[in-house]
């Protein structure tokens, strides 16, 4: 994995690539399709392909009173975007000062003079520097090889493919559909943290961990599939996602209880892939009817997760 945080100084072998510019939250079908341009124009050319992208998102910066969450945390988005084609991604610091540098020296300074662009793919709509006057013509403008990609069409199913379309259908605990839309299996990965060991004390050992800056699914019960970082195996499971009514906590948590496993993972980063949800949260008048529920959950699961 190739990945640089500046346009400055960079080596050679990783300069002349075509790049590929956008946010790419989400990664998903849209994205997709100008990586795939791009990995064309770099096989005809010799060239690699490069991504142009940016943290934190521009939308942090310029509505920060608005909390924001991410479908790909940045190591996510980045680890994806290399799956997908890119052979190097540059991520460039967004910040005031960035965001009111003049378009044409965005495409002088960065696209031209640090990263020798060979040729650049951008959607339709991209826009860029101070108040967003910078576009596709000021790009040509500056004598650089210019490929569009029109907006991509979803199919009925799909619905529209965009990031906004994607966490809406995450919000709304729509978890096939914003599969879909993705292309790929949408997780939450985090440290597995100390929890209160209540599900121990049910009989339903958890591995706990926080949502942090990922966006919240609809709270509830989740079939996953979980796997611990760096090992091949994917776990079936159930996932409590939210902030557990009976035994309320301040801030949601993903807390994951995976079938036939009992191993120390504390401290270990676990990925989990919610497949389907089952219900939502909900507060119950004992701890007898809790667990009699959290039963009923995993026969539902497991037949779930047997037919993928």
């Amino acid at each position: 994995m190739t990945y640089y945080e500046t346009y400055e100084n960079l080596p050679e072998e990783v300069r002349g690539a075509v790049i590929v510019i956008g946010n790419f939250d989400g990664v998903h079908l849209g994205h997709r399709a100008l990586l795939e341009r791009a990995r064309t124009l770099a096989k005809k050319q010799g060239k690699k392909v490069g991504v142009l992208t940016f943290e934190p998102h521009p939308r942090e910066l310029f509505r920060a009173d608005e909390p924001f969450r991410r479908i790909t945390p940045k190591d996510l988005k980045v680890e994806l975007l290399h799956q997908y084609g890119a052979d190097v991604v540059f991520s460039l610091p967004f910040d005031w000062n960035f965001a009111s540098q003049p378009p044409q020296d965005f495409v002088q300074q960065i696209l031209i003079d640090g990263l020798a662009a060979s040729h650049i793919v951008i959607g339709y709509d991209f826009q860029f520097g101070q108040l967003r006057k910078g576009g596709i013509d000021t790009i040509r403008d500056a004598g650089l090889d210019v490929t569009v990609i029109k907006k991509v069409s979803g199919s009925k199913a799909t619905g529209e493919i965009s990031s906004s379309h994607i966490r809406k259908r995450l919000q709304d605990g729509q978890i096939e559909e914003a599969r879909a839309i993705l292309g790929w299996p949408w997780e939450v990965r985090g440290e597995i943290i100390y929890g209160d060991q209540r599900g121990r004390e049910l009989g339903y050992p958890t591995a706990n961990m926080g949502m942090g800056d990922a966006v919240h699914p609809a709270y509830g019960v989740y079939a996953c599939r979980a796997k611990i970082e760096g090992e091949k195996y994917w776990y079936h499971g159930v996932a409590n996602i939210g902030i557990r009514p009976m035994f309320k906590v301040d801030s949601a948590l993903v807390e994951t209880y995976i079938f036939d496993f009992d191993r120390d993972i504390y401290g270990k980063t676990l990925r989990v892939r919610p497949v389907k949800r089952l219900r939502g949260e909900a507060k119950f008048d004992s701890l007898k009817e809790l667990v009699s529920q959290i039963g009923d959950d995993c026969i539902e699961a497991r037949n779930i997760l047997s037919k993928i």
